[in-house]
């Protein structure tokens, strides 16, 4: 279990740096609090669950909103929207609001694209995963190749249809083709 724990850290510092040296300008979260790359702030404090996959954290005067990488829950006005960010929200409570980000990048509105872990008793969970296993979310295929545990995430979603809970449960829209459908005026 240790070795397990050591090893993804050593991942996530890895990739951290990579997107880091790679951006070339202040995308990273530990640039934007002046901190050295390896210097990863850890907990955050959720204070805002939007949506099943956007949530909005703080850690001292920095505040930022947060991306789920690869995955897509219903939009609130969707059918399972409101019971997706009720699950996130559980999920965030019951570890007192502190989760873990892995920033992946910015995506065009500003927002960190990560991996959200949260951590109670020696266990952790990836949020991300979390949502895709109860059938609260898709995974977005678009976009998971970025996402450092996609394996974890594309298997999370086999299991939820598998199961046929949540989204999986009926015939509903996609939450991309809900948002290309009211750009349109539908």
């Amino acid at each position: 279990m240790e070795f397990c724990k050591l090893h993804r850290k050593k991942i996530y510092i890895a990739a951290f740096i990579s997107v880091f040296a790679l951006s070339g300008c202040a995308k990273s979260i530990s640039e934007a609090i002046g901190k050295e790359p390896g210097d990863i702030p850890t907990q955050w404090q959720v204070v805002k669950v939007s949506d099943g996959d956007t949530i909005t954290v703080r850690q001292g005067q920095l505040q930022a909103r947060v991306r789920f990488c690869g995955i897509d829950a219903p939009e609130s006005k969707q059918p399972l929207g409101q019971e997706s960010k009720a699950n996130l929200q559980r999920l965030v409570n019951e570890v007192g609001g502190r989760v873990s980000i892995l920033e992946i990048e910015r995506d065009r509105y500003g927002r960190i694209v990560g991996e959200v872990y949260s951590s109670k008793n020696g266990g952790e969970k990836l949020l991300n995963e979390e949502q895709l296993s109860s059938g609260n979310a898709y995974l977005y295929s678009q976009y998971v190749g970025k996402c450092p545990n996609k394996i974890a995430l594309r298997n999370a979603e086999a299991i939820a249809k598998f199961k046929k809970i949540g989204v999986w449960a009926g015939n509903y829209q996609k939450p991309w083709d809900y948002r290309k459908q009211q750009r349109r005026g539908g």
